[in-house]
């Protein structure tokens, strides 16, 4: 297993522990199991999908917890009667947990289980407070919020100037 290191950065670096330690904590995570595959997709600007295959796993057996910056998805395959010997078993039938890391200001907006695919949709909500605000020259005490639009369209004027 190739470990990371990040001592010379962290040496020359100030307040980027957080980061250094999601890094770490990821190489260490994904060093071991790859049970069960998932996929995450960029649907918007603002909008992501987790997708994990979870074929076999009914809703009840599936765990969602969503923390702050985290979310932890568990697997708990419950036994069931099985009517004969089993000669060969090819199927995974274990539990599991997935763990990912989640950007500030992001939440779960939906989740869904539909032919063996588990679905989470994540959305970035930034508060207004966090957006940034235009402040006009010349003693004007009003701030407007600067929109995407906004910064598209000047950026489009500039480039045609």
């Amino acid at each position: 297993m190739s470990r990371l290191d990040f001592t010379p950065y962290r040496r020359t670096t100030v307040g980027f522990d957080r980061l250094f330690d999601l890094l770490e904590s990821q190489v260490r995570n994904n060093a071991g199991d790859n049970y069960p595959p998932f996929n995450i997709e960029r649907k918007g600007e603002d909008e992501y999908r987790i997708t994990i295959a979870v074929a076999g796993f009914k809703p009840g057996d599936l765990d969602i917890t969503a923390q702050q910056n985290l979310l932890v998805v568990q697997g708990k395959k419950r036994p069931e009667g099985s009517q004969g010997e089993m000669l060969h078993v090819g199927i995974a039938n274990r539990g599991f947990e997935r763990r990912f890391e989640l950007a500030d200001f992001v939440r779960v907006d939906n989740a869904d289980l539909s032919d063996g695919l588990l679905t989470i949709d994540l959305v970035r909500e930034v508060p207004e407070a966090m957006k940034p605000k235009k402040i006009h020259v010349g003693g004007q005490p009003t701030l407007e919020v600067v929109k995407d639009e906004e910064k598209s369209d000047e950026g489009k004027a500039a480039d045609a100037a």
